[in-house]
């Protein structure tokens, strides 16, 4: 609302509105025509009407209303300093009607003078229906009934205090206000905010809503029990110096893709794990210990390809060594320097494996070259940062390669206290069919064993059995040890923290709490109302969504396809992935996308029978992949296939308009000649009068001689017809144009 609205509203001079709301609320207004939004414009009436009931307490000093039988010549609302009145004809006033509550204030000062003038206000009570016909009462009992209105009336006026929690539900703080949800939920759109009965607030609008109905709102400090759980869980984990004792390096292999850390792995540790990963690429994460010379490594692989971003972090995040490949014939590539950015962020040291030296294009020195842009210089060039030259297909360098793995290992000095309970990191988590939900976990210090409970994210469980990175049963594990284990109650996610607990209850109970903060967390992100989104949804309003639901073997994978598709959102198309799931696409998944006209998507996982049928019966598309690269591409084409076309016009040629001749049921026929390009009997055409469109149509003919023809080329004459268009002219020029689809 612009302030000379308002003013005008409040009979007020808009300079004076001005002045009042730079003062009492510190609103910077240039002029007149300047705007307030909903909320100041609320605050500024406030402030007035504060500002009119002060005026109305404290009457002008030395200036006394002049009165005749008690009663006031002028309005009370009126200000006193505009009504001095010194001399005035009695039978010229007709004295102003009370409202009851400025009788009962006039009524005080005079309750212990009895005189003439009581008795006319007990006459004008009886009138105004104050007192019942029949009635007997004295002007004493009168007098004594009169102060029970105020008492009333204060009693309303009492500020409510009232607590509430962050965030509340408009419902909730409608009950606790005592007023209806509308009247709230009115206030709230007055404030901006688009929200109905069962949507959250935070603390700040509610104090808001608060001031507007007359309470005091304060919030009630909710003491979080899961957290204090946890506290108490982690409390004392720091371990005594004296019981620390060396462990194995836990090596991460980082690098762009098709840079060989497989290769470089599998060299290493005797394994084939190339063959097993759909196109060569590794695409979970492989962890696994070598032996060397009696010393221990445990290597985790991340995946290269610039889907795993997220595996990739989380490798980094558990590592004390990264070990970044690079090959010499390839050199630093846009994944090499984010590889780079995790192992800097991590705080780990370097080593650069330059691998495929054995190719004839390798070239050690122009990766060191790239290699120092980015802050990694080498010992050769006065760096700290240790370069060896591999081959992982001709085995060359590798042995070179893990003695610098533990010269460093040697001298950080990894320890970890293996005599205590377990902790560690999932790696990655899958459910299996046959097994039930299976954890890969990364032991950080302590010493796992069979039959342990354990706390995993809001997971929990009895360690069932664990599995070494060879597959082989073992009973405990120790620091840098990676294990699969069963027995958990669901599939944690990567990156959750292992913890040996005490007592099942206590396990299950974290756990719960866990799962209920998780789902609250899910609901109130789905639930939530801002002005912005409310803008956005109406501003975008050709917006197309297509919903995705997602299935993968392991959660990892969920994560990073995740990430991809979110990235192929357009302004007009947005990819929503609405679902993320562990195992097989079940009937659950097709009714889902069903309902909410959604794709799904397996990533190395199959639909049921029961899944296939269904998913023919309700129109599902089901589409399953290995490869990362082929869902990423097809979703692509259902991206481009969803935007509205963008067209862009493409001149044909040009011809003038040489004679006209006028067809029986035909109409009007130019003669024309092309001067420039051609006209094609499926263009469009413009009908310009010096060099104004005049006319866009459609050609209904295009002739040669007598014949009919697709195109007339330059420098020939024919004749051309338009549809529904007559008034062609000599001297007039066709313009010929197609509208032509622009490729995304």
């Amino acid at each position: 609302m612009r302030i000379y609205e308002l003013a005008k509203e409040l009979n007020l001079n808009s300079k004076d509105l001005v002045v009042t709301a730079e003062q009492e609320l510190g609103i910077t207004i240039k002029n007149h025509m300047s705007s307030l939004s909903d909320l100041e414009v609320i605050r500024l009436r406030k402030a007035l009407n504060l500002a009119n009931n002060n005026k109305k307490a404290k009457p002008a000093k030395g200036v006394k209303p002049a009165v005749i039988d008690d009663e006031p010549l002028v309005d009370d609302h009126i200000d006193l300093n505009q009504a001095k009145l010194k001399k005035v004809d009695k039978s010229l006033i007709l004295p102003v009607k009370k409202t009851p509550v400025q009788a009962q204030s006039a009524n005080k000062p005079q309750q212990n003078q009895p005189n003439k003038n009581n008795f006319n206000k007990n006459n004008q009570s009886n009138q105004q229906g104050q007192k019942k016909p029949g009635q007997q009462k004295n002007r004493q009992q009168f007098q004594q009934q009169k102060p029970a209105e105020p008492e009333q009336k204060s009693h309303q006026n009492k500020i409510k205090n009232i607590e509430i929690e962050e965030p509340i539900v408009v419902r909730e703080l409608a009950d606790k206000l005592g007023v209806p949800v509308n009247v709230v939920i009115s206030k709230l759109i007055l404030l901006g905010i688009m929200a109905n009965m069962n949507q959250e607030i935070d603390f700040d609008t509610a104090v808001l809503i608060g001031e507007e109905l007359g309470a005091k709102v304060s919030k009630v400090e909710v003491i979080d029990e899961l957290q204090n759980l946890e506290d108490n869980m982690f409390k004392g984990d720091v371990d005594d110096e004296k019981d620390l004792m060396p462990r194995p390096p836990i090596v991460t292999v980082m690098g762009h893709v098709d840079h060989g850390k497989t290769s470089l792995l599998d060299a290493i540790r005797n394994t084939s794990v190339t063959e097993h990963e759909a196109g060569g690429i590794t695409q979970h994460i492989g962890a696994s210990q070598v032996e060397i010379n009696g010393k221990k490594i445990t290597f985790l692989d991340t995946p290269g390809h610039e889907a795993f971003t997220s595996m990739r972090a989380r490798g980094a995040k558990v590592t004390d060594i990264a070990v970044l490949v690079v090959a010499a014939d390839d050199g630093v590539m846009p994944q090499t320097i984010e590889a780079v950015n995790h192992a800097k962020a991590a705080g780990v040291p370097i080593i650069v494996a330059v691998n495929k030296i054995d190719k004839p294009a390798a070239n050690p020195d122009r990766v060191k070259q790239e290699l120092s842009e980015q802050g990694i210089v080498s010992e050769d060039w006065g760096g700290d940062t240790i370069f060896v030259p591999v081959s992982a297909k001709k085995h060359i360098g590798i042995e070179d390669l893990l003695e610098m793995i533990l010269l460093v290992a040697e001298v950080q000095e990894f320890k970890a206290n293996p005599n205590r309970s377990a902790k560690g990191t999932i790696i990655e988590a899958k459910l299996d069919k046959g097994r039930g939900p299976v954890a890969t976990v990364l032991i950080e210090k302590g010493t796992l064993n069979k039959g342990d409970i354990v706390l995993v994210g809001s997971a929990h469980g009895k360690v069932r059995a664990m599995f070494n990175s060879k597959g082989k049963r073992i009973n405990q594990a120790g620091p840098s040890v990676p294990v699969e284990i069963l027995g958990l109650s669901e599939t944690p996610q990567a990156g959750d923290i292992l913890v040996v607990m005490d007592s099942e209850k206590d396990a299950k109970n974290i756990a719960e709490k866990r799962k209920d903060k998780r789902h609250l967390e899910t609901m109130n992100a789905s639930s939530k109302v801002s002005l912005d989104d409310l803008f956005d949804r109406i501003q975008k309003g050709e917006v197309k969504d297509l919903n995705i639901i997602i299935k993968a073997d392991v959660s990892g994978s969920i994560e990073a396809v995740k990430q991809s598709l979110q990235k192929l959102s357009m302004d007009e198309v947005k990819v929503n992935p609405i679902h993320g799931g562990v195992g097989g696409i079940n009937e659950n998944d097709v009714l889902l996308a069903s309902a909410s006209n959604a794709i799904v998507i397996g990533f190395n996982v199959r639909p049921s029978v029961a899944a296939m049928e269904l998913a023919k019966k309700e129109n599902v598309d089901i589409r399953t992949y290995n490869i990362i690269y082929n869902a990423i591409e097809d979703i692509q084409q259902a991206v481009k296939g969803m935007l509205a076309p963008i067209y862009k016009e493409v001149v044909l040629g040009r011809a003038e308009v040489r004679q006209t001749f006028k067809v029986p049921n035909v109409g009007v026929v130019a003669g024309v000649y092309v001067t420039s390009g051609k006209i094609t009997r499926k263009s469009k055409i413009r009908v310009l009068r010096n060099d104004i469109v005049i006319h866009d149509g459609v050609i209904s003919s295009l002739k040669r001689f007598k014949d009919d023809v697709s195109e007339l080329n330059n420098n020939y004459e024919g004749g051309i017809g338009i549809e529904k268009y007559n008034d062609i002219r000599e001297g007039d020029s066709f313009e010929a144009y197609i509208m032509e689809e622009i490729k995304r």
